[in-house]
């Protein structure tokens, strides 16, 4: 395994030269970030043990949403809010693909593009579930941007998670269309169902999004594909599809247990084969590997995560009522997750007294303190906060 960190400290002079026409602002700050994370560049912190005397000095860790260390305690908190908001119906998981000929105009123009692309994905759902018969109402939606395949090349598409249920909050009525998905923690399997047809979500949404591109000033490709690409598949109770759509979202597109060589300015990475389901390995330059992975940083600002519908936050009261007379899964009452507990060597929890100092000067041969130790069960979550 190799760490990221060490990878940009040693090849950002050659990714800075060979893309230093197409980095972008983001990109400097992402490199920032995490070459210092936990490192004696970063900012630092003191903490200290409430059983004993012992103090440490820790450096912070960077935040960004693109390490694959930090955020994992936000990355808890986003999918608690989701499944609380479990509903008793089938869920699916629709994913609207960007067409390949529009990437560059969406690297173009990432703030613009995405944003149109998760509103033209929920507005299409939204006309079908209010022209659907056994709908007829405002559904629910948790869409999530990813902007990688598997290979973690540039490849946009959003994924939105939702019930197959309406809500219809002038006549208050609750509407679902097909059977319900198995009731969390049943060993029952879960049942799938119909929602709408893939290739009518398809002509839509690619209709909508057009059109709010073109509204938006920009000027489309004339070799647009006819035919959009819109997947629609049962996701039973959904919460296996809201755990996978968290995954990547706070934490980068690459864990760096799957960084496995680095050697003669060349990285090893591996990923997993969509077709086989086998774990593939692929090499390319460092400067390579590390400008794949900061085409996925996106501008600041840009949430990555929307809700709609009766999922939107703004909606509490309409979801509230569907929960109290729709026998609300269990998992509404479920703990808040907790920040794992650190300890000074003699075993006791340490308290941060003081952050945000300035980093300390090198001195050779003195490393990362010992003092403060990792929860085992959370590795990674080296003084996130």
């Amino acid at each position: 395994m190799m760490r990221l960190a060490d990878l940009i400290a040693q090849f950002e002079p050659a990714l800075r030269q060979k893309y230093a026409k197409r980095l972008l602002p983001s990109h400097h700050h992402a490199l920032a970030a995490l070459k210092a994370c936990r490192s004696r560049f970063a900012p630092q912190m003191l903490a200290a043990c409430s059983g004993c005397e012992a103090h440490s000095v820790l450096p912070h860790s960077c935040g960004h949403r693109a390490c694959p260390h930090c955020q994992h305690h936000d990355s808890a908190l986003w999918l608690q809010r989701q499944l609380k908001a479990l509903v008793p119906a089938t869920y699916f998981l629709v994913t609207f693909t960007l067409p390949a000929q529009l990437r560059h105009l969406a690297w173009a123009h990432q703030r613009l593009v995405y944003g149109l692309m998760m509103e033209a994905a929920w507005a299409t759902l939204k006309t079908f579930a209010q022209a659907d018969k056994a709908l007829d109402g405002t559904p629910g939606a948790v869409a999530v941007l990813h902007t990688h395949n598997r290979q973690l090349g540039l490849h946009p598409h959003v994924h939105v998670c939702m019930p197959a249920a309406a809500f219809d909050a002038q006549a208050r009525l609750w509407r679902t269309k097909v059977k319900q998905g198995k009731t969390p923690g049943s060993r029952e399997p879960p049942r799938g169902g119909y929602l709408f047809s893939h290739k009518a979500l398809a002509k839509v949404f690619a209709g909508k999004l057009q059109s709010a591109l073109r509204a938006a000033g920009l000027a489309l490709p004339a070799d647009l594909p006819e035919q959009w690409v819109v997947d629609c598949k049962a996701v039973g109770d959904g919460q296996q599809a809201l755990r996978y759509l968290g995954r990547y979202l706070y934490r980068g597109v690459i864990s760096e247990r799957d960084i496995l060589h680095c050697g003669g300015g060349q990285v090893t990475y591996r990923w997993r084969d969509a077709k086989s389901g086998r774990p593939a390995t692929r090499t390319l330059p460092a400067e390579d590997f590390l400008w794949l992975l900061l085409q996925h940083v996106l501008p600041k600002g840009l949430q990555r995560a929307r809700n709609f519908g009766f999922l939107h936050h703004n909606a509490r009261r309409s979801l509230a009522l569907v929960q109290l007379t729709q026998a609300t899964p269990s998992l509404v009452n479920a703990a808040p997750p907790t920040r794992p507990v650190w300890r000074c060597a003699c075993g006791q929890p340490m308290v941060i007294v003081r952050r945000r100092m300035r980093p300390a000067p090198a001195v050779p041969g003195c490393g990362t303190p010992q003092a403060l130790q990792p929860d085992k069960d959370h590795p990674s979550e080296v003084t996130t906060h």
